[in-house]
């Protein structure tokens, strides 16, 4: 260090050390804290401790982004709701990624306004961009909702958006790291101000909230993501595999390649989101659906309900069959949802994801998988009574087992691999009937 002794940089920074160190407070006083968030723009907000319970399942990923922190501020930024209510989703999709920069926008005023007085703050992000070298695993440094709901900013509703007491689900979430710790920590709201209404569950186009609770992941990830991350992966093979222009628009239509375009130069655009669109609850939300819940339901409800439109699906799939029944005016289209698990640890954490619960009606079966090779593990997977399973090591008394090298496995779930073959190699064994393989992958549709 003797060579930087003359810096001026170096001098000066030695001259402030002593104030420096006496500026930075050795804790941050909370109301303090949430008045400069609420001057940044935030509408409201809560901290939680990184030790909390609540953030156990994410505090590694956390702190490989931040090693430093000790604090999470979330906060909610309010929506305008109408545009979130129209059946013109071009609005809708404005008002989602204005929402989003304007959420990214305060994170970044309260980091700025934090490392004036010392305090380092880190802002992971609002939506994207995202960990995209990850996917498809996860993309996201922190999960908002857990941490939203843990900071006493509202709690999941059956449709698994966070609604907030006041603003209900027109909110976009935030979130900013601190390595420094708050005189006091806010904790979860005691109810729930989800109504259970079920309007969620009329409006959702593809049938992924269950009226029990159910939620469908697949359905909702096919169709409202589909020009984000797999979607557009899927589209991107539709062009590679196309023999011609005129093949390719016998597969995509013209409005289809449009919107493709419109969300990569302007933002990727959700196609439905109408479960956010027909919630009532919050205290600002409420009047409306109280006051008259029928005309609430023929002014907000309806119009999505009877808007024409395609509806992506997956072949086979419980959406495939919701669709045709529930809404027969909409156009159907079958895609790929172009997930392909990288790894035996994402295929096995996926399946309870994509897992498709009438598909699966009548089969009560375990199966015991044992992979060899480059990723060697066991796990067990058991569907009954329309529910999956899925544990590490075998357990019980299977039904089928399922040896099989671990890459060809992965090839095979990408349509890379023929499974006869890969059978005749002895690359993947079976010691049960072939039967229920089939009707595994038939509970799996991707």
């Amino acid at each position: 260090m003797a060579k930087f002794d003359t810096h001026p940089t170096v001098q000066w920074w030695r001259q402030q050390a002593v104030v420096q160190s006496s500026v930075r407070p050795a804790s941050l006083n909370a109301e303090s804290l949430r008045s400069l968030c609420l001057e940044a723009g935030a509408d409201d907000v809560g901290f939680v401790e990184i030790a909390r319970p609540a953030v156990e399942d994410q505090r590694s990923e956390i702190l490989a982004a931040f090693p430093s922190t000790k604090t999470l501020v979330s906060f909610v930024c309010r929506m305008n709701r109408e545009n979130i209510r129209t059946p013109a989703r071009s609005a809708t999709n404005v008002e989602f990624h204005a929402s989003y920069d304007h959420t990214n926008e305060v994170a970044r005023r309260i980091a700025k306004t934090l490392e004036q007085v010392g305090i380092r703050a880190m802002v992971p992000g609002a939506s994207f961009p995202m960990e995209m070298d990850q996917f498809p695993g996860k993309v996201w440094v922190v999960s908002h909702k857990p941490i939203a709901v843990a900071a006493g900013l509202g709690h999941m509703g059956i449709h698994r958006l966070v609604i907030h007491p006041k603003f209900g689900n027109f909110i976009s979430l935030g979130t900013v790291l601190l390595d420094a710790e708050v005189t006091s920590y806010t904790y979860p709201i005691d109810y729930n101000p989800c109504l259970e209404c079920k309007l969620c569950v009329a409006a959702c186009p593809v049938g992924a909230i269950g009226a029990d609770g159910h939620f469908n992941f697949s359905a909702c990830y096919t169709h409202n993501y589909r020009e984000f991350m797999s979607g557009f992966t899927d589209w991107v093979g539709t062009i590679a595999d196309s023999k011609s222009a005129r093949d390719y628009r016998q597969k995509v239509s013209d409005a289809e390649s449009a919107s493709m375009w419109q969300s990569l130069s302007f933002k990727a655009n959700y196609k439905a989101a109408y479960c956010m669109a027909a919630c009532p609850a919050g205290e600002d939300v409420i009047a409306p659906f109280l006051t008259d819940r029928k005309a609430f339901v023929q002014a907000v409800v309806k119009p999505l309900q009877d808007k024409p439109e395609t509806i992506y699906v997956v072949p086979g799939s419980d959406a495939e069959t919701y669709v045709a029944r529930r809404f027969p005016h909409k156009t159907v289209k079958r895609v790929s949802s172009g997930i392909r698990p990288k790894s035996i640890q994402g295929f096995l954490f996926g399946l309870p994801l994509l897992f498709q619960r009438e598909q699966a009606e009548g089969l009560n079966a375990v199966y015991h998988f044992t992979f060899t090779g480059a990723e060697a593990r066991r796990a067990t997977v058991i569907i009954r009574d329309k529910t999956v399973q899925v544990q590490t090591e075998h357990v019980g008394r299977a039904n089928l087992l399922v040896t099989a090298d671990s890459k060809t496995w992965l090839r095979f779930l990408a349509k890379e691999y023929n499974l006869l073959w890969a059978l005749l190699q002895g690359k993947i064994r079976l010691s049960g009937s072939p039967k229920l393989l089939l009707a595994f992958g038939k509970c799996f549709p991707a």
